[in-house]
């Protein structure tokens, strides 16, 4: 079963002569289904090829313009998966795109940082942009009634939304397989750059921050608790930021000195990702951790609908020192809008400060409630 991918329609868009379209994305999230999915469509003249494969390599990295007009032949689009295994691809894309008179180009990859200094710079002014995560509850939303949604928001909020996730019903293949991408796919690709290779240290600093989620995190004290510097742990954060595994929120302060804003938040991109790491699959009602796991869901379903929606908006959350705090904060078109996520319905007032400090500020609480309409 094939769940509609929202990124499709984006694609097709986008997609034009002498272009690229750069999909990123963490593996396993559908990414070569997309690219498929697309290609059955189309009624271009496509050649699609793997970056893993070696003669591909050896003619999409030889920055040859015969060469690389050979290759592409008398195709109209160039599909390339897992792009990332090539050298110098951005260059080679670059002078395809250059010199073969109206080719379009779609290029995949799962890591974001390899892909990106790859192609960044050399296709400037060439390319687009799109990011794909684990399905999207305004996509699943298409194969669901409502009461089902109801009914499965404890399997979102534990084993999360991979494709394989969604569309399975047992739920010890479910923990299989998140324990799986954990083990085998997770820091594979922070893992085969030169000069990492504390594997070991990158489990722990996840398994820190799945218990610090909602939290502002302090650099220097997870650094002491694994015996790391604090420069180390920004760049391993950094990294795992780039692979999609977590995703770092900063906060917001424009008028009083009590905000806090240097340091940051993390979530994780998928919450059964988090719950594998720290190996917690237990029913919500016997949990301590149900609040932190319906944030993380919030905040990232939000931002899969941010950008399959192409909702253009700064992110941020919003603290002081003395404890007052809106979890999510979003700056569009010069208004602002505060965001409370709550597990259970709360009738809290917007903190005096935020009202009164930003005078033509949004504010909402988002609960069981009342969330769809935010994330779909």
């Amino acid at each position: 079963m094939y769940i509609h991918q929202r990124q499709l329609e984006n694609l097709e868009r986008l997609l034009s002569p002498n272009k690229a379209v750069i999909i990123y994305g963490p593996r396993r999230c559908g990414k070569t289904t997309l690219l498929n999915k697309f290609l059955e469509k189309t009624k271009e003249k496509y050649l699609l090829v793997s970056g893993e494969d070696i003669t591909v390599q050896r003619y999409l990295g030889s920055q040859s313009i015969p060469k690389l007009k050979s290759f592409v032949g008398q195709n109209t689009l160039l599909a390339v998966d897992e792009a990332q295994k090539i050298k110098g691809i951005g260059l080679n894309l670059k002078l395809i795109i250059d010199h073969v008179k109206g080719v379009k180009v779609i290029a995949t990859g799962s890591s974001s940082f390899d892909l990106a200094q790859h192609i960044g710079e050399p296709l400037t002014g060439r390319k687009y942009t799109l990011r794909l995560f684990p399905l999207a509850q305004l996509e699943i939303a298409r194969i669901e009634q409502p009461f089902e949604t109801e009914a499965n928001l404890e399997a979102r909020l534990i084993y999360g939304s991979y494709p394989e996730i969604i569309l399975s019903e047992d739920i010890k293949q479910k923990e299989r397989y998140l324990k799986e991408i954990v083990s085998s796919y997770l820091y594979k690709d922070i893992l085969e750059l030169e000069g990492l290779r504390h594997s070991d240290k990158i489990v722990r600093l996840l398994q820190l921050l799945s218990f610090q989620i909602g939290q502002v995190v302090s650099y220097s004290e997870l650094g002491s608790q694994l015996g790391m510097s604090k420069n180390t742990v920004e760049k391993y954060l950094d990294l795992l930021e780039k692979t999609f595994v977590v995703y770092k929120l900063t906060g917001f302060s424009r008028n009083l000195r009590k905000e806090i804003s240097k340091s940051p938040r993390y979530y994780f991109y998928d919450n059964g990702i988090r719950n594998a790491l720290i190996n917690n699959f237990n029913l919500l009602e016997v949990r301590n951790d149900v609040g932190m796991l319906w944030e993380n869901y919030i905040v990232i379903e939000r931002i899969k609908k941010q950008e399959y929606l192409q909702i253009s908006s700064n992110n941020y959350f919003w603290r002081t020192h003395d404890q007052k705090e809106l979890d999510w904060v979003e700056e569009k078109k010069g208004i602002l809008y505060g965001y409370e996520i709550k597990w259970r319905k709360d009738k809290s007032k917007p903190p005096k400060d935020w009202l009164e400090t930003y005078k033509k500020a949004k504010y909402k609480i988002l609960n069981k409630e009342n969330y769809l309409a935010f994330i779909t």
